[in-house]
C-alpha cells in the first residue's frame, strides 16, 4: 500500500495528499482494467487515460506496471506540452528508499543512456534539415511525373509498363520511408505539422492509414520483438521466430504449417503477400472499423489520382492489374528491408529490460553507403533510430559513435553487417527456428 506523505504547500485535502509507492506495489498495476506506470520517479494511474492517448492505448499499455522514463522521454517531441496531460493522472510517488529503476536494471547504464540523450540533445540532433526532407518529398514526385510522361509518350507496351512498374514500386516504396519520417514526430518541432503531412504522405501518396501505421509501429518501437507486445513478430501462426516460441509450439505439438520449411515457404508467403493482400485488407477494415473518415478520404484521394492517370492507358482492368503488381514488388523490398533488422535478433517473452539493453537486443545495422541510406530509408542505422525515434535520419551517422561506445562499456552487443549478409540471415533464421521445432516436435 502507498502511505500518505505531504505534497508542498498542500491545504489538507485529499488531492492535496502525496502517496508513496513501492515497486511491488506499482507492478500489481499491469492489468487491462488498472494500469500504472513510472515517469521520472512520478507515479500515474493511466487506466481511463489509455483509450485516449493519441499513440493509441496498447503502446501506453505495454509500459504499465514499469519505469516508462525512457519511453516517455522517446517518443514525444515536446514532452513539457504533455506534462499537462500527465498532471490529474499523477498518483503519487516512489517511496524515497526505492530505486528509480524497476526489476534490478543498471541504475549507472540507465543514467548514462540519459546523459548521452541530453548530448545529443545539445547537439542539436533533434533539429530536422528542411532542404533534406524537401528534396526527398521531389524526388518522389518527380518519379510520379516520369511515369506519366513516359506512359503518355511511349504508349502502354509490355517493356513501357514493365519501366514504369519499377518506377511506380520505387515511388511508394520511397514515400513509405517518408511517412515513416513523419509517423515518427522527425520533420517539424510541432507535433500537429507533423501528423498532417504524415497523413498527406501515407494517405495520398500511397493509399494507406496514418492512424492504423501509428498504432501498430509505436508499439513495435516500444516494445520490438517482443511476443504479444510487438505486432510485427504475430506471425498468426504462419512462422515460428526466435528460440523459444519454436520449442513451445515443438512440445505443444502444434503444427499450423510445416515449420522445418518455413524458410522456403517464405519466398512464396511473406514477400509477395505482405503488402498487397495482409496490408490492404488490414488497412480497410481498420479505417473502416475504427471511423478514421479522414484517413479513409486521404487513402480515396490516392486512388482518385490513380485511376484518373492511368485508366486512360491500361482501362480500369488493366490499371487495378497494374496497381496489384506494382503493391506485389514493393511488397518484396519492403519485406525484406523491414525484417533484416529484426527476425535474426533475439525475439522472446518480455523480459523487462532498461530501454537501451532492449532496444539493441531486438536490432541490428547494416553497412552504411549512400545506396544503403537511400534503398532502406536511413533503417540501416536502426540501432540509433530505435534508441532516438524521433530524430531526424539524416542526423544518425552522427550520433552512431555515441551509441557504440556507450554499448561497448556495459557489453552490450552493437551488431552491424553488410545487406548481403542481412537478407541471408533472414533465411538463415528462419530455417534455424523451423529445425528447433522439429527437434521439440518429434523428440519433447
Amino acid at each position: 500500500m502507498g502511505k500518505g506523505g505531504e505534497k508542498g504547500g498542500g491545504s489538507g485535502e485529499p488531492e492535496a495528499q502525496l502517496c508513496f509507492y513501492t515497486w511491488e506495489e506499482i507492478q500489481k498495476h499491469n492489468l487491462r482494467t488498472d494500469k500504472w506506470l513510472v515517469i521520472e520517479r512520478k507515479v500515474y494511474n493511466v487506466t481511463k487515460w489509455a483509450n485516449r492517448h493519441p499513440g493509441g492505448q496498447r503502446v501506453i499499455s505495454h509500459w504499465a506496471g514499469e519505469d516508462a522514463t525512457d519511453a516517455f522521454q522517446a517518443f514525444h517531441i515536446n514532452p513539457t506540452l504533455v506534462q499537462k496531460f500527465l498532471k490529474p493522472l499523477l498518483i503519487g510517488e516512489l517511496a524515497p528508499g526505492e530505486p528509480s529503476q524497476d526489476r534490478d536494471k543498471n541504475s549507472q547504464l540507465v543514467e548514462d543512456f540519459r546523459t548521452l540523450r541530453k548530448t545529443v540533445e545539445d547537439m542539436d540532433l533533434f533539429r530536422a534539415n528542411p532542404l533534406f526532407f524537401s528534396l526527398y518529398l521531389g524526388h518522389i514526385i518527380v518519379m510520379e511525373v516520369l511515369a506519366w510522361l513516359m506512359v503518355s509518350y511511349f504508349g502502354n507496351g509490355w517493356i513501357t509498363t514493365l519501366i514504369l512498374s519499377c518506377i511506380l514500386t520505387t515511388c511508394q516504396a520511397q514515400a513509405g520511408w517518408l511517412q515513416h519520417d513523419f509517423g515518427h514526430l522527425s520533420v517539424f518541432k510541432k507535433s500537429s505539422w507533423n501528423h498532417i503531412v504524415h497523413k498527406f504522405v501515407i494517405g495520398h501518396l500511397k493509399g494507406a492509414s496514418a492512424n492504423w501505421w501509428n498504432h501498430r509501429h509505436f508499439q513495435h518501437h516500444a516494445k520490438p520483438n517482443i511476443f504479444k507486445k510487438d505486432p510485427d513478430v504475430n506471425m498468426l501462426h504462419i512462422f515460428v521466430l526466435g528460440d523459444t516460441q519454436p520449442v513451445e509450439y515443438g512440445k505443444k505439438k502444434l503444427k499450423y504449417l510445416p515449420y522445418n520449411h518455413q524458410h522456403e515457404y517464405f519466398f512464396l508467403i511473406f514477400p509477395p503477400l505482405l503488402i498487397p493482400v495482409y496490408f490492404q485488407i488490414q488497412i480497410i477494415s481498420t479505417m473502416i472499423k475504427r471511423r478514421f473518415w479522414a484517413d479513409l478520404a486521404w487513402a480515396i484521394s490516392y486512388y482518385i489520382r490513380y485511376f484518373i492517370t492511368y485508366i486512360p492507358f491500361y482501362g480500369v482492368l488493366g490499371s487495378l492489374f497494374l496497381l496489384t503488381f506494382v503493391r506485389f514488388l514493393e511488397s518484396h523490398w519492403f519485406v525484406w528491408v523491414t525484417q533484416m533488422n529484426h527476425i535474426p535478433m533475439e525475439i522472446d517473452s518480455e523480459k523487462h529490460r532498461d530501454w537501451l539493453s532492449s532496444q539493441v537486443a531486438a536490432t541490428c545495422n547494416i553497412e552504411q553507403s549512400f545506396f544503403n541510406d537511400w534503398f532502406t530509408g536511413h533503417l540501416n542505422f536502426q540501432i540509433e533510430h530505435h534508441l532516438f525515434p524521433t530524430m531526424p535520419r539524416h542526423n544518425f551517422w552522427k550520433v552512431k559513435p555515441l551509441v557504440k561506445s556507450l554499448c561497448a562499456k556495459y557489453g552490450v552487443q552493437y551488431e552491424e553487417k553488410p545487406l548481403g549478409k542481412a537478407f541471408v540471415d533472414i533465411v538463415g533464421s528462419l530455417k534455424k527456428s523451423g529445425d528447433l521445432w522439429l527437434d521439440a516436435y518429434l523428440y519433447k
